[in-house]
């Protein structure tokens, strides 16, 4: 009896981790000369619902100004560090001791990164990251925070040596020295796999093999590997999944990929043509839906994936070609560069009008002859689990009356509808969705059309919606009831 009762607290103790929702996360590079003071930069990241921040190093003056914020905090042991970290456990210790423990728990540090893309690296530093992780995690082990604060180090997708098709994807056998120690330290410690991804730097280094639309989320087009039939639509699913399969290829199927720096820069040189406002907006934004939704990548469909985007500043002294001064959200003075919904939800952009009409003239609305409990389970759906803004049908809100459901279920039906591509599939909802030419927009309830799907904020808005977190209530109460009846199976045996 008292090993059915361990198993089953087991159960229960592991449903949230396995319903963990994605999350979004932003860079905090520093590599500038006219940035606000890290205060000022706490006070715009818990403004702006910001509850992810990756960091380059352990700065006593950000650890200190993100004290208290509920922001959780990924730092880093810069690779000049990596000599004296691999050599002595001691360097370590003092580390933790000076540098980190007067600041925790206030602060909350959650990731710290051990070296930085060390095989771009000139020399043999690679050879230093595991002693040095190995250090670091004894230091934490003695201190009791191992299991509340990861290790990891960062990669380029240079550490990959094919990564298409996506199947075919496997490491640079002349890393092998590195990798194999490294990956065997991830899967004991249950640690990510972290990498850099840049589509923008595919796009524009091959630009007659890789499609624009293809690099911003937004092709029609399907590239299919030939060895899995597994269908691609954007190249960052492709190069995630290249990963997930090189780990596969060496047997560390454990362990799960985090992107720690990915995103698309606002500025460039003349010939660095892609690089604009516009495509950093629509690339941003369409990541983040993707991340949001929980969408997975086609190899790992429902998996994870936890996303920082480079980054919150342009940093005016990065060397390189101009694109690499110009990957912010933010200017220096803290304004926006461009409008960017980090909810993922695109809220209507309120200047269109109400006669506006989509791009290709159709919205979608609840059906009259679907019953009342098939639209309101649709609703409820697209409400969570569909990622829909149902703020307008909330009591006082323009698009509360008539209070009925099939109002409220077409104001929500549409949105999904639109946010989704407008497809026929997108219009569904089990057959409780059909479509019309007509806008059904009245007085002030504007709805949603693929023609002024403009991002609505000024700035970045929440970071985590609150579909998020149904969508992990739902999938907890799942696995809870399932535990439930595992349970009851136990006292009946």
């Amino acid at each position: 009896m008292v090993s059915h009762f361990f198993i089953l607290a087991l159960f229960f103790f592991s449903a949230a981790e396995l319903c963990r929702a994605s999350t979004i996360g932003i860079c905090y590079g520093r590599n500038a000369d006219d940035l606000p003071t890290p205060d000022k930069v706490a006070d715009l990241v818990k403004n702006q619902n910001i509850k992810y921040l990756r960091i380059y190093d352990a700065n006593i003056q950000v650890l200190r100004a993100f004290a208290n914020s509920g922001v959780e905090l990924m730092i880093g042991i810069p690779n000049s560090d990596l000599l004296p970290f691999s050599q002595f456990q001691s360097n370590a210790d003092t580390w933790l001791k000076n540098q980190i423990l007067p600041y925790y728990p206030a602060t909350k540090i959650t990731y710290i990164t051990v070296g930085a893309e060390v095989t771009e690296m000139p020399g043999n530093i690679s050879a230093l990251v595991v002693p040095a992780m190995k250090n670091v995690q004894a230091a934490l082990k003695k201190a009791g925070l191992h299991r509340k604060i990861k290790i990891s180090t960062t990669h380029s997708l240079g550490v990959l040596s094919r990564s298409f098709p996506p199947s075919a994807g496997a490491f640079n056998s002349s890393h092998a020295f590195f990798l194999k120690p490294l990956l065997e330290f991830l899967a004991e410690n249950q640690s990510p796999f972290m990498i850099d991804i840049y589509p923008y730097y595919a796009y524009r280094d091959s630009t007659t093999n890789v499609s624009l639309d293809y690099a911003l989320f937004e092709s029609s087009s399907e590239v299919i590997d030939p060895n899995t039939g597994l269908i691609y639509t954007n190249m960052l699913d492709a190069q995630v999944d290249a990963l997930y399969f090189a780990l596969s290829a060496l047997s560390f199927r454990t362990i799960k990929i985090m992107i720690t720096e990915t995103g698309w820069p606002s500025k460039g040189a003349a010939k660095e043509t892609a690089a604009t406002p516009d495509n950093a907006q629509t690339y941003n934004t369409n990541l983040i839906r993707h991340v949001i939704n929980n969408t997975g990548t086609p190899a790992k469909p429902g998996q994870e994936m936890d996303v920082y985007i480079f980054s919150l500043f342009n940093e005016n002294r990065k060397p390189g070609m101009e694109s690499e001064r110009n990957w912010g959200l933010y200017y220096p003075d803290q304004t926006s560069i461009y409008t960017l919904d980090l909810t993922g939800k695109g809220p209507v952009d309120t200047d269109a009008g109400v006669n506006a009409t989509s791009t290709n003239g159709t919205w979608c609305i609840a059906s009259s002859t679907a019953s009342e409990l098939d639209l309101q389970s649709a609703l409820d759906w697209a409400c969570s689990s569909g990622n829909v803004d149902c703020s307008a049908i909330q009591p006082s809100q323009p698009c509360f009356q008539p209070d009925s459901t099939i109002s409220h279920a077409s104001f929500a039906f549409n949105s999904y509808y639109q946010q989704n591509g407008a497809s026929d599939i997108a219009c569904g909802f089990g057959g409780a969705g059909v479509k019309t030419t007509k806008n059904p927009s009245y007085d002030n309830c504007l709805y949603l059309t693929s023609g002024n799907m403009k991002v609505g904020a000024n700035n970045v808005t929440a970071i985590k919606p609150s579909s998020s977190s149904s969508s992990l209530a739902e999938c907890v109460t799942s696995l809870l009831l399932s535990g439930v009846s595992l349970g009851l199976s136990f006292l009946l045996f």
